[in-house]
């Protein structure tokens, strides 16, 4: 199975849109897939206890912070 990044590499190389005998096949767009990416990322970064208390942490909000 590849990594999402080995895909995004081989999907610059392709064609966006192929037609032939009145069939269109459309690929999705790379901002779609590199949105995937960073979706697979965050999920495996919590996934772990050390990712989980990483994400909490950068949740905490100083007083008078925004």
């Amino acid at each position: 199975m590849t990594t999402p990044a080995e895909q995004l590499e081989v999907e610059m190389t392709k064609a966006a849109s192929v037609s032939n005998d009145g069939v269109t096949v459309t690929r999705r767009s790379l901002s779609e897939l590199i949105e995937y990416e960073k979706h697979l990322a965050s999920k495996e970064a919590i996934a772990s206890p050390v990712g989980a208390l990483k994400a909490m942490i950068l949740r905490i909000v100083p007083p008078g912070g925004h």
